[in-house]
């Protein structure tokens, strides 16, 4: 009878339980119907901040002018730029679509793919620089009121880039995945369908790496000049007006922080969703025409700009509050949300069991949660290893008292140190999000971490903006107070901007894991054997690659550097108006208030003589030039050894470079971040001047080009290698006879061991066997000998 009730139980609760999962997968269906809308949404909130930052309060004449020298100066670097890539784009495009027209899974519309991937990622660029060149000087004007109105006006900026982003790569993906399921319907098209969306990757993430080694390039040999020859040399500010090279640093933050960054984590966030798309067509899910797991990734973006617009809301400050809580009660507000809404959302999509998924819709979730939980412990990992007033810090401020190679010896070991925990965090999300849901699983917990890029990238953007507010007000000599409070958003800028890159190298581990897999699939790889030679050759010249990689990107810096450094000390010497003023400036050590009339009407006459616009052109110039080769490494390396070496030497070849470059990154973004945060600790203590802050200055000039130029650069290079492979790989994809070969071959190797091991142990049998007989033999020769020697005893008795 209790067996009966329960029974009879079931069948009352089953149809209950079918209507409600049919009335979520209805809803969620309707969500997935709208996917483009949402992208539209962020797109007018972008329209609507973007109005309202340009309606705020300029500033005098002084602060507009310098406003315009930073914007003309970040919009002649991009327009030389675009200019450049635009053939790149079209040479590009060109033989994706001969490729795509004449291979068996593929079609010619990648090209089109590709060139809507790279204008989406060449525009998220272009609007993060636009806002920012306006909301810098604004942020400077607020900053005069109070520290809440210039947050505001900073923060405004950086959320116009971050919706752009998120808004740009939704709205384009989604659009192009429901107009190719249009051109060719049916199950059987899906994956001829993804592999030409992953074109769409493909044209941001090159957009991406050449924004990032151009912009790297551009702002740190602008800050190597601004650093070297004002602070080492002459004894002025970076930011003053009197130092020639101030103008492009200020424009490098823009050209290489902002717009660099975006197109950056634009690329990561297109590349984790395909990635998981591809992957999640293997699965067969309830509704949505079985493609639940692959809509998912993009239905988890699509709401995750919701919970970035709701998060912009928490962003406010009071005088004498604290920014860094306003930021974080935003931050970690929306990814609260978001954790919420990812359970509701997954579980309507995924059902609880599916084949493929070893845990169901439960699994996807807590693969999910393990991305998100690892990133933000990587970050704050990188937080405590760059972050002012921690121990490794410290060390490096300690170390600075005996010179500049005490402090780089400092510096590279704390960034050493630093790749440790946050390499463990990610291999155990990744062995906990492959444990819950496979390889899905994996790229699902990249989609997880990135889900809130909206709101991430808002802080991250504000940092650069806070940076320039505190250049214009130094630059147009304003109250101490106003620099006071810029400094103190820049400082809150700087450990937002730590975090910011722990989650974007966690999320690039992840998502090129993800994309690694995913063409794996579609080269039918089924496994890499680093017992074979082409194999292992491939893994060694991977991990060599990110070497390579950051030498042409740090040398390029140190070339363009020394144009740059020569360039200013010309103006020094050869400028009487500067010359006169800089011995003014070292009479009275920089402070200005003290000086006579008559030396103050000498530096005063100086103004306007510094050629700011010879620095900038050095900076562009050398940045469009070095970035190419860089550039073409990251694209030709893989399709040279996929051709050549096959698709199992190019698998090795992505293993190698994913290992070798998530290490390379996490240690040079980490001693960059220290070396610079040790300067400023010094400066802070009022020891500017001093031999300590003369080797800190030394050391903070070394890690900028690791920390904003090849070690973000190698973010992107992981990731565009890998979809390099996953859109080649339909040309190069190993065919039936190849793959039952490789297994045979791994069945033959097996057996061959099993008849050694066989062997082996009849060998010893035998051995042990001979020795028994051996012994058996000798003991009878004993008794013998013993029974002989008794007969003898008995003989000579009688």
């Amino acid at each position: 009878m209790v067996v009966f009730f329960i029974c009879q139980d079931c069948l009352l609760l089953a149809p209950q339980k079918l209507n409600h999962n049919k009335k979520r997968i209805g809803k969620m269906e309707l969500i997935v119907s709208y996917l483009p809308l949402f992208g539209v949404i962020a797109l007018a909130f972008v329209f609507i901040k973007n109005a309202w930052v340009s309606k705020q309060e300029v500033g005098d004449e002084k602060m507009a002018k310098i406003a315009k020298h930073i914007a003309d100066g970040a919009m002649s670097f991009l327009k030389a730029e675009y200019k450049i890539l635009a053939i790149f784009v079209v040479a590009v495009a060109i033989l994706l679509y001969f490729k795509g027209t004449y291979e068996t899974g593929s079609n010619g519309m990648v090209a089109f793919s590709f060139i809507v991937g790279a204008i989406c990622s060449a525009l998220a660029g272009f609007i993060g620089m636009k806002v920012a060149t306006k909301a810098n000087v604004r942020t400077t004007q607020a900053a005069r009121t109070s520290l809440g109105k210039a947050l505001e006006v900073a923060f405004a900026g950086g959320a116009v880039m971050g919706l752009g982003v998120v808004g740009l790569g939704v709205l384009g993906l989604s659009s192009l995945f429901m107009v190719y399921q249009v051109m060719w319907p049916g199950e059987e098209n899906i994956p001829m369908v993804l592999n030409v969306l992953s074109g769409f990757s493909l044209g941001a993430s090159s957009i991406a790496l050449f924004a990032r080694v151009g912009g790297g390039i551009y702002t740190k040999a602008a800050d190597v000049g601004a650093d070297l020859v004002g602070k080492v040399e002459a004894g002025i500010p970076e930011d003053h007006p009197l130092n020639p090279a101030t103008i492009a640093d200020n424009v490098g933050d823009n050209v290489g922080d902002v717009a660099g960054m975006g197109a950056d984590l634009f690329e990561s966030y297109v590349g984790s969703i395909i990635g998981t798309m591809v992957l999640g067509a293997l699965i067969v899910t309830d509704g949505y025409n079985g493609l639940g797991a692959v809509y998912l990734p993009l239905t988890l973006a699509a709401v995750g700009i919701i919970m970035s617009i709701i998060g912009t809301l928490f962003v406010k400050v009071k005088e004498g509050g604290s920014p860094h809580k306003a930021l974080n009660l935003g931050e970690f507000g929306s990814g609260f949300l978001m954790i919420i809404a990812s359970y509701f959302i997954i579980t309507a999509m995924i059902p609880e069991k599916v084949e493929g998924l070893p845990f169901g819709s439960q699994g996807v979730f807590f693969a999910t949660l393990a991305g998100l939980i690892a990133g933000f412990f990587v970050g704050k990992v990188t937080e405590y290893y760059t972050g002012t007033g921690s121990k490794p810090v410290l060390s490096i401020v300690k170390q600075s008292e005996t010179g500049s190679a005490t402090n780089i010896i400092a510096g590279l070991g704390v960034g050493m140190m630093s790749t440790a925990i946050p390499i463990l965090l990610i291999a155990a999300s990744i062995i906990i999000s492959h444990y819950f849901a496979g390889l899905y699983g994996i790229a699902i917990a990249a989609v997880g971490m990135l889900a809130n890029t909206g709101i991430q990238l808002a802080v991250d953007a504000y940092g650069p903006i806070s940076d320039n507010a505190g250049g214009i007000a130094e630059m147009s000599e304003l109250p101490k107070e106003v620099r006071e409070r810029t400094d103190k958003l820049d400082a809150v800028g700087n450990t937002t901007a730590a975090i910011g890159k722990g989650f974007a190298i966690a999320s690039a581990a992840l998502t090129a894991l993800a994309l690694f897999a995913a063409f794996m699939k579609t080269a039918n790889v089924v496994a890499i054997d680093v017992s074979q030679p082409k194999i292992m050759a491939g893994l060694l010249v991977g991990g060599m690659l990110p070497f390579v990689f950051s030498a042409l990107s740090m040398n390029a810096v140190g070339r363009a550097a020394m144009a740059m450094i020569e360039e200013v000390r010309r103006q020094f010497r050869d400028i009487p108006q500067l010359h006169a003023a800089l011995e003014v400036m070292r009479k009275y050590n920089s402070d200005m208030s003290k000086a006579s009339a008559e030396d103050r009407k000498i530096f005063d006459a100086a103004d306007g003589y510094a050629e700011y616009e010879k620095c900038v052109e050095i900076s562009t110039n050398a940045s469009i030039k070095e970035m190419v080769l860089p550039g073409l490494l990251a694209l030709a390396v893989p399709v040279t050894v996929g051709f050549v070496g096959g698709a199992n030497m190019l698998g090795g070849l992505l293993a190698g470079v994913t290992t070798s470059g998530v290490l390379m990154a996490i240690f040079q973004s980490n001693a960059g971040g220290a070396w610079d945060n040790a300067k400023k600790m010094i400066e802070e203590q009022g020891r500017k001047g001093t031999e300590a802050h003369k080797a800190a200055v030394v050391g903070d000039t070394v890690g900028d080009p690791f920390k904003d130029t090849s070690g973000p650069s190698l973010n992107i290079l992981l990731k565009l290698m890998s979809v390099v492979a996953l859109v080649i790989a339909p040309s190069i994809a190993l065919d039936v006879d190849e793959v039952t070969a490789h297994n045979m071959e791994t069945i033959n190797k097996t057996e061959m061991v099993v008849v050694d091991e066989s062997a082996e142990q009849l060998t010893l049998t035998d051995e042990k066997t001979v020795a028994v007989e051996a012994v058996e033999t000798v003991a009878d020769k004993e008794a013998a000998t013993e029974i002989s020697n008794k007969e003898k005893a008995d003989n000579s008795e009688e």
